[in-house]
């Protein structure tokens, strides 16, 4: 007996899946127009066309990492890996069969700021697609399930690059609590969070007062309906004030291999601000422009020459908040060499000085990567996202653009110096044999 499916004709199907590819209203490549509004209800929404026929949606909360506090500590991870599991209206099982069905996929992201919840389907299926995105966002935490997801979260844990413990390590010498806190459960937290802390850190921070709903291949009216109609706690969770103290934190791992990160503070007091940090970025270490390249910038020329042949490899770090931030640089590199590479960065980082061609390319590198950004649809999701969260509106790409071109060398030389001046923090892993001390940098 044949099966039914076999029957299907063919041609139908290359028709009809011929004609859904044809809807693309925006050129692909082509920087997307963005539409944002504040709704009565206080959300934030912003919609923007697609290059291609699929939709993304975000709801995005201010409900990140830094809203933790001793009680809650981890609630931010297990509320991410928790994503897809039962809710208020539907369980887990439903949810996955609903979203298998119409060639769906539900992301859950979050970072120190943020919590956003994502779906991204064909966008004939974005009514089917919505309906799921109201009730993903109202969690159950049934004891049960947290319990089921334990062993994924220690997996996780286990995980963890070395560059990204010492980014966290980081941060928690640099905050203390507040920024500081970081982005995953610790261990001896792994099944000590009960479903009652889950559900009050939620209905504390993922209220719609800390909202903001941005979609991509979706129009601004649909987007502001589902808005208006979701079922969200109100009331406005005051962030925690993270100050900046300075510090170390070193973690002895053994081994050939040793992981630094070492930062000044960096203040974010505008967006013109955080760009003459992405262009500082860029211009002291930017990425590889060819494959299996190196670097060009003076970060990476003086760690190099400082290595001796040793195999070290540098970035600068950017790491960029809604009322403060870091920069400095990530050095992995072999042991024997690490107090080498440390010591000539941050004769770098503290030199405050930036050559004017350097400034140049860097701000042509910015615009290519904004241009990239505003062109590729899930890049512009999350740039939507940021930005509606924090300034209540999307800043076009023309002004984007238009801002990097106002940005003189004497704003980025600005810039390098208040992060080379500051006290730095430090945060490192691995094999700290010849690591020096924060207070031998400073």
């Amino acid at each position: 007996m044949a099966f039914n499916a076999s029957k299907v004709p063919f041609l139908r199907t290359v028709a009809k899946r011929g004609y859904s590819a044809q809807a693309s209203p925006r050129p692909l490549g082509k920087a997307a127009e963005v539409r944002s509004a504040v709704l009565p209800n206080k959300i934030c929404v912003a919609s923007a066309d697609s290059a291609l026929p699929i939709t993304r949606i975000s709801v995005v909360f201010r409900a990140g990492s830094r809203n933790e506090d001793h009680d809650t500590a981890g609630a931010n991870h297990m509320i991410r890996i928790a994503a897809g599991l039962s809710t208020k209206y539907r369980t887990g099982f439903n949810i996955t069969r609903n979203l298998q069905q119409i060639g769906g996929s539900l992301t859950a992201s979050s970072d120190r700021e943020l919590l956003s919840y994502t779906i991204e389907t064909t966008s004939d299926k974005q009514e089917t697609a919505l309906k799921l995105l109201t009730d993903i966002v109202l969690p159950a935490f049934k004891p049960w399930e947290i319990s089921d997801i334990t062993p994924r979260v220690r997996t996780q844990i286990a995980a963890i690059p070395s560059e990204v413990r010492a980014v966290e390590l980081l941060h928690k010498a640099a905050f203390r609590t507040g920024l500081g806190n970081s982005l995953y459960i610790a261990k001896h937290r792994i099944g000590k969070l009960s479903s009652e802390t889950l559900m009050h850190y939620v209905s504390n921070n993922c209220t719609a007062e800390n909202c903001a709903i941005v979609g991509v291949g979706i129009d601004q009216n649909t987007l502001s309906g589902f808005a208006q109609n979701l079922e969200l706690p109100s009331g406005c969770s005051s962030k925690s004030e993270s100050k900046y103290h300075s510090g170390e934190i070193r973690k002895e791992r053994g081994g050939d291999r040793t992981v630094i990160a070492v930062a000044g503070e960096a203040s974010f007091g505008n967006p013109q601000e955080a760009l003459a940090y992405a262009v500082l970025e860029r211009a002291l270490a930017p990425q590889a422009s060819v494959k299996y390249g190196k670097s060009n910038g003076s970060l990476a020329k003086s760690v190099a020459t400082a290595a001796d042949g040793a195999k070290v490899t540098v970035d600068a770090l950017n790491a960029t908040y809604s009322d403060g931030g870091l920069f400095g640089f990530i050095i992995n590199s072999e042991a024997n060499a690490a107090g080498r590479a440390v010591e000539a960065a941050v004769r770098v980082l503290k030199s405050g000085s930036v050559a004017a061609d350097d400034v140049n390319r860097a701000k042509a590198m910015l615009k290519a990567d904004i241009l990239e950004t505003y062109g590729t649809d899930s890049c512009l999701l999350s740039t939507m996202a940021n930005q509606a969260a924090f300034q209540q509106s999307v800043t076009s790409v023309d002004n984007m653009l238009s801002a990097i071109d106002s940005l003189s060398p004497t704003t980025i030389q600005s810039a390098a110096r208040k992060a080379g001046c500051s006290k730095l923090s430090m945060g490192a892993i691995g094999n700290l044999a010849c690591v020096p001390y924060i207070s031998d940098l400073s």
